[in-house]
């Protein structure tokens, strides 16, 4: 059986393969797509919290995925922060209701989320984190910091006729609760510190938190 003709550039292409020489890597490095670095603001600071606290990355085979999800309660949380997604990734996020969970889902996919976020993708319950020194040193940054935080997991009870008053933040990780408590108390708070929660209790504290963060406010 004749061998089919090959052309010399073919020749080349093949006996590189065999060799497994791949003479187009430095061309594919210059042309892959760069994403430049989020330019720190009150809107990162806070969107930082809010995946730090509800949110997810999954690393993917050759891309990552950011997943917020939100009560369908609370549509406001929704269009927040679908938004503040779309501005700082320059692309627009797909929003959808899960299926048999009172529940909708932010979910974007991009490369180097994880890198540009400064947050580890995967399960975090244990993963040490480090507040960032431009949230840390600035109040502005890091009020937005707690809002975010506190949209994703924080919940506020008043019961007047007992005029009880509790403003809290649940999480597992315990480095995030240690940052939370060390904000609070820079901004002269008294939170009450618990295993997985940190909590306002002082009515006055309360209301004051609730307005520095503008709690729930879309």
């Amino acid at each position: 059986m004749q061998k089919p003709f090959l052309s010399r550039s073919e020749k080349i292409s093949r006996t590189m393969k065999a060799r497994k020489i791949d003479n187009f890597k430095n061309w594919r490095d210059s042309h892959r797509v760069r994403y430049a670095l989020i330019p720190h603001s009150g809107d990162l600071a806070e969107y930082i919290g809010v995946v730090l606290g509800d949110g997810n990355i999954e690393a993917c085979p050759r891309t990552e995925r950011l997943i917020i999800v939100g009560n369908s309660n609370n549509p406001g949380f929704i269009r927040r922060y679908a938004r503040l997604t779309h501005l700082l990734f320059n692309k627009k996020p797909t929003t959808t209701k899960i299926r048999n969970v009172n529940a909708f889902r932010i979910s974007l996919y991009q490369k180097y989320i994880s890198e540009r976020l400064g947050i580890a993708s995967g399960n975090r319950k244990d993963t040490p984190y480090t507040l960032p020194n431009w949230i840390e040193n600035n109040d502005i940054f890091s009020i937005r910091f707690l809002r975010g935080l506190f949209e994703a997991e924080g919940s506020l009870s008043i019961h007047l006729p007992t005029c009880t008053y509790n403003f809290s933040f649940s999480n597992h990780n315990a480095y995030l609760l240690n940052i939370v408590e060390h904000i609070l108390r820079r901004l002269e708070f008294h939170p009450e510190i618990r295993n997985n929660a940190i909590r306002i209790r002082r009515k006055a504290e309360v209301k004051r938190l609730k307005k520095l963060i503008a709690f729930r406010e879309y």
